[in-house]
């Protein structure tokens, strides 16, 4: 693996699956090792994750994975907000990613009713089938700059989803959201289905937030 790029897209959806920890550091020399791949490309695929958010430079202290902060869940709401409404209230039914959207609820409705209460895992698993939806979504606005832009903000998500250890709490909820979405969208129209997902953005936000504040009161 000598290509810049595609290593930056292997450590990028690492650290999205939980495989290296919000504010963990990590080590030049073993990564180098594990991909088998110099310091510099190393060094590079850094550049590049940092500029998606998603590991930060500490002088002295290398490079560490980004730990959200509860202004950056702030800011990653806001941005979904104008993002995925837009994208939505501009929209039509009969556009090929709409398919994507309902294969990605049925997905996590399947996974979440086979789900035991603490299986950690198969929680994970529904709540990457609930951003698929949301990326189906931004597809529908047919712009690579504005998806672009919508896969470094959801995978910033990912990071603070991975700082609460209840996943369950985070994702089954928001299942029976991205229904109603969904089929306000396409039996109310766009308009209709916009104003479903803003009300869905901001229970969301609530959530991460009120989860975000008990981590710093324990």
């Amino acid at each position: 693996m000598n290509q810049q790029g595609p290593l930056a897209d292997v450590l990028r959806q690492r650290i999205i699956d939980g495989d290296f920890a919000p504010g963990s550091r990590l080590s030049e020399s073993a990564l180098a090792e594990r991909f088998d791949v110099s310091r510099n490309t190393l060094r590079e695929a850094f550049r590049v994750l940092a500029e998606q958010g998603l590991v930060e430079h500490i002088p002295h202290r290398g490079v560490s994975v980004a730990s959200p902060s509860i202004a950056d869940v702030v800011d990653i709401y806001r941005a979904r907000r104008i993002i995925e409404c837009t994208a939505l209230r501009h929209s039509e039914p009969e556009h090929p990613a709409v398919q994507r959207m309902k294969d990605a609820v049925d997905a996590a409705e399947d996974a979440g009713s086979h789900a035991a209460r603490d299986d950690a895992g198969t929680w994970r698993a529904v709540g990457s089938a609930n951003m698929a939806f949301h990326v189906a979504l931004v597809d529908l606005a047919d712009s690579p700059r504005l998806a672009r832009t919508y896969r470094n903000v959801a995978a910033e998500l990912r990071l603070a989803f991975l700082k609460i250890d209840d996943p369950r709490s985070l994702h089954e909820p928001f299942v029976r959201k991205n229904r109603a979405v969904l089929d306000a969208f396409l039996t109310q129209g766009a308009a209709a289905g916009a104003t479903e997902l803003e009300r869905y953005l901001v229970q969301s936000e609530r959530v991460v937030l009120g989860a975000f504040a008990r981590m710093h009161l324990a």
